[in-house]
Parts: structure tokens; C-alpha cells; sequence
């Protein structure tokens, strides 16, 4: 008897700290997306359901979470917001799509969002985007699409990126790119329309 009551008493502390850890670890991801909502205008108030009183964002709009309540996909593209990214994104260890294509977001990418090991699709094309492409982007192995297109992105385009021996849709083109073309590992598979519309050097950059 003595056993039992101290498997279920092990047993209900084990289950607390669970319960305590997934409510800070929603509560990491809340705070990550309400900066991300304080840094950005919002003139139609898509973002109005993200309340940072909530134990995590998994009920608020346009955020979808994985089956343990992580936060996986951010879909809030075509949506008219302005304002800037923020480092706290690197925060959504667990995101899979980040979504933010046709708005007017400016500024540049945080070197933040290297952190996001798990995705698979950064699309942030149509923006008003501008300084160099972070070169830790690189260390985003999963990778599949990255879509900038169609912003003001200047500098050379980042060594790392070739990398990425997942992705499989490029897209780079009408940006102000400087420099040589990459040509080695996974640049290797990509035409010349995926850089097409910058000011990059004629040649390509020899592989390293």
C-alpha cells in the first residue's frame, strides 16, 4: 500500500512538472509571437487574437500548433502589415512555416532566425526587406523553400546557403544582390531565374 501511494505521489509530481513545462514553453513561444505583434502595424487587425494573457498562442489566429501545442506554422501573409522582424522569432524552436509573403514589412532578417532548426519554408517575398541575407540562414538544414523575392536585399549572397543540401525552390530574383552567383552544392540545381532582376556579377563564384 505503502508502494502505491508513492507511485501515484511520483507519479502526480511527474505529471505537474509536465504540465509546468509545456506552460513556460507556451508561454516562451507567446511572448516570442506578441513581440513580433508589438514590432508590427496592423491596420486590419489580423493579429487581434494574439493575447499574451493566454497560457500559449495555439487558439489565437493564423498560428497553427504541432500535436504537443508547439507552435509549428505562422501563416500571415497578404495580411497589410508594416513594421519589422524581430530576434525573438528565434524563440519558434519548433516552426515549421514562416509565412509572412505580400505585406510591408522593412528592415532586415535577425540573424535570430537561424535558430529555427525545424523549418522548412521561409517565405517572406513581396516585403519591403532590405540589408544583407543573414548567413545563418545556412544553419537551417531542413530547409526546403526560401522564397525573398522582391525585395530590397543587398550584399552578396551568403556561401552558407549552398549548404542546404534540402532545399528545392530558390527564389532570389528583384532584389539589389551584389557579387558572384554560387554555384557549388545545392546552388548547383538552380537556373539563372532564381537571381534573375539584381545587379550580381556575370560570373559565377567558383566553388569552394
Amino acid at each position: 500500500m505503502l508502494f502505491t501511494n508513492c507511485f501515484f505521489h511520483i507519479s502526480m509530481l511527474t505529471f505537474q512538472l509536465w504540465v509546468a513545462f509545456r506552460q513556460v514553453s507556451g508561454n516562451a513561444e507567446g511572448d516570442a509571437l506578441y513581440a513580433l505583434k508589438s514590432n508590427l502595424g496592423d491596420p486590419y487587425n489580423v493579429l487581434q487574437s494574439w493575447d499574451p494573457t493566454l497560457v500559449n498562442p495555439c487558439t489565437w489566429y493564423h498560428v497553427t500548433c504541432n500535436f504537443e501545442n508547439q507552435v509549428a506554422r505562422l501563416d500571415i501573409g497578404d495580411a497589410g502589415l508594416s513594421g519589422q522582424l524581430v530576434p525573438q522569432l528565434g524563440e519558434l524552436r519548433h516552426l515549421q512555416y514562416l509565412e509572412m509573403y505580400n505585406n510591408s514589412i522593412s528592415g532586415g532578417i535577425p540573424r535570430e532566425v537561424g535558430k529555427l532548426k525545424k523549418l522548412v519554408s521561409l517565405d517572406l517575398y513581396v516585403n519591403r526587406l532590405s540589408g544583407p541575407i543573414p548567413d545563418t540562414l545556412g544553419r537551417l538544414h531542413t530547409l526546403r523553400f526560401l522564397r525573398l523575392n522582391n525585395n530590397n536585399f543587398s550584399g552578396h549572397i551568403p556561401m552558407s546557403l549552398t549548404t542546404i543540401n534540402t532545399l528545392q525552390l530558390l527564389d532570389l530574383s528583384n532584389n539589389q544582390l551584389t557579387g558572384p552567383i554560387p554555384v557549388n552544392g545545392s546552388f548547383k540545381y538552380f537556373t539563372p531565374i532564381s537571381f534573375a532582376n539584381n545587379p550580381l556579377d556575370p560570373l559565377p563564384a567558383s566553388p569552394t
